[in-house]
């Protein structure tokens, strides 16, 4: 179980996180198939296994993992709008009228209703990571409109959780900038061969560098001219390497082969344990990245009133 990406959420209160009282509230909203009228169905699922036995929250030392699935019918919108101009042309050639907006938008939404049983089903899953000790909840997600989806559904079934996405001192457009144009970086950090800049003009230009040497003359001219870096590539430590943007997700997160070879030897030949095993070493590596990560990135900012 290893995260590809990754949002940091900070919480503001200290909850108990207890496993069983969590597995319970888990319970009331558990993924389910979208009904013949549905568009979209949200709710938990076991993260590791099948089945009713499978426990919807692992455990592992003072970790906890969640998943949930969202189930969505596919409408194409290209259909819908076909079927709806084939309609309308057949209403205003047989009654002589003019179909207005309100009535068009009432045979679209029948049209909805009618195509909707027959629609492709698309499942998507997404996983966090509880750290109480350490005040975090991880997902494993790029995208911010997926992991509210699942912190406000977390939330929905515990009545209660106050988090906000962790922010830092420095933006970290300055501290990347920084890197590049000193080509010197925080202690265990190592800049890579990607990268994006951005003029800091509204309609400024946009160059996006691959397998490129970023202390290049070309590089460098770009940052003179005000150009600031909004991704970077990195690698930390031998351990893991990663892309890192201006509001501070990680993309692109691979473990090194030290790391995954380490879990396949600690879990064994059971496909659980293995998974048990990269999730565990995958959390105890998070613990030291990312409080390094925060330090690079001038460290945290905490709002007032918090």
């Amino acid at each position: 179980m290893w995260f590809k990406n990754l949002l940091i959420y900070r919480l503001t209160q200290d909850l108990p996180f207890d496993a069983e009282a969590l597995e319970t509230a888990l319970a009331t909203k558990l993924a389910r198939p979208c009904a013949s009228q549905e568009l979209t169905t949200y709710g938990f699922v076991a993260p590791f296994g099948k089945g009713e036995d499978a426990p919807l929250v692992h455990v592992s030392q003072d970790f906890l993992l969640v998943a949930a699935r969202k189930e969505e019918r596919i409408l194409p919108g290209s259909v819908v709008r076909d079927a709806l101009k084939e309609k309308v042309e057949e209403i205003e050639a047989e009654q002589m009228r003019k179909v207005y907006k309100k009535e068009r938008d009432q045979i679209k939404d029948e049209i909805i209703q009618a195509f909707l049983p027959r629609a492709f089903i698309r499942r998507s899953s997404t996983f966090a990571a509880i750290a109480p000790k350490q005040g975090l909840i991880l997902v494993n997600s790029a995208s911010p409109k997926r992991a509210e989806d699942l912190l406000s559904t977390l939330r929905e079934v515990l009545g209660t959780l106050p988090v906000r996405p962790l922010t830092v001192k420095t933006a970290p457009t300055a501290i990347m900038t920084d890197w590049v144009k000193t080509q010197e970086t925080a202690a265990d950090f190592f800049v890579l061969d990607e990268c994006e800049l951005r003029d800091t003009h509204e309609d400024g230009g946009i160059v996006r560098c691959k397998r490129q040497d970023l202390t290049s003359e070309e590089i460098q001219l770009h940052l003179s001219t005000g150009k600031v870096v909004t991704q970077l590539s990195l690698a930390w430590q031998d351990k893991l390497s990663f892309m890192l943007d201006d509001k501070m997700t990680v993309k692109r997160l691979k473990f090194e082969d030290l790391l995954q070879d380490q879990a396949e030897q600690d879990g064994g030949e059971e496909a659980l344990g293995q998974l048990d095993a990269s999730f565990t070493l995958m959390m105890l590596t998070f613990g030291e990245f990312l409080p390094a990560l925060v330090e690079a990135l001038g460290g945290e900012e905490i709002p007032q009133g918090i």
